[in-house]
């Protein structure tokens, strides 16, 4: 299992990693929060550690840029105790908050039980995929989210559901009766303006040009389909 460590005392740094590492854990180590965000999106962990007080970019800010990707457990290390840092810290996606100074071994307790945790989670979840990646567009069925190079999109109820038809059917041509059948849940009169509409707004917000969409592309006398953008 693999884990980020975000650490600017390299102190402290180095006795956890050496300690982990006895411990089977393959650690990662970041000293700044720019570095922390550059390493945890080139590769994937079992869980991170995290300092708040840290250079170039804070453990908060470094927090919710994983969060925004990512539900690997967090766990926060810090010398800040107050019931209103844990609070916020907590409050913004952290699973454990643990204060300085610390027992080594109450951190590896902690380590193995959010891990434990979040392995029960995954494998309770049924196996149907809930993220979905074309190009630089990810679809999280889970939280209802849409990236696109790492900047969060919003869409409305419909966008995101035609957009998911789309992403988990990427082979698969639909007509504007298929779309309206299944996102709108009602019978299809022939009013074609309504799926018209929220395709052209989709293509608005995902597409570099709209005029030449890669992502919801037209199938001339039939309907809609995903590209195959790489």
């Amino acid at each position: 299992m693999k884990i980020l460590l975000v650490e600017d005392d390299i102190e402290i740094s180095d006795m956890l990693k050496n300690f982990l590492m006895t411990e089977n854990f393959q650690v990662i180590t970041a000293y700044n929060g720019e570095s922390a965000c550059e390493k945890f999106f080139a590769d994937e962990y079992s869980l991170v550690l995290l300092d708040l007080m840290i250079p170039k970019k804070s453990g908060m800010e470094v927090m919710k840029s994983i969060r925004e990707i990512s539900t690997v457990p967090i766990i926060i290390i810090s010398a800040k105790d107050t019931d209103s840092d844990k609070t916020l810290g907590l409050g913004l996606g952290a699973d454990d908050y643990i204060t300085k100074p610390f027992s080594i071994t109450e951190v590896l307790a902690r380590i193995k039980a959010n891990i434990r945790r979040n392995t029960q989670y995954l494998s309770s979840m049924t196996k149907e995929e809930t993220i979905f990646t074309k190009g630089d567009l990810t679809i999280n069925i889970n939280d209802y989210s849409v990236m696109k190079n790492r900047k969060k999109i919003e869409l409305t109820a419909k966008e995101f559901e035609i957009l998911k038809l789309l992403m988990k059917n990427p082979k698969k041509v639909y007509t504007k009766e298929q779309i309206y059948s299944q996102v709108w849940k009602d019978a299809y009169l022939g009013d074609e303006n309504a799926v018209n509409v929220h395709i052209s707004r989709l293509r608005n917000k995902i597409e570099d040009n709209p005029r030449n969409p890669q992502y919801v592309v037209t199938v001339w006398g039939i309907g809609y389909k995903l590209g195959d953008k790489e």
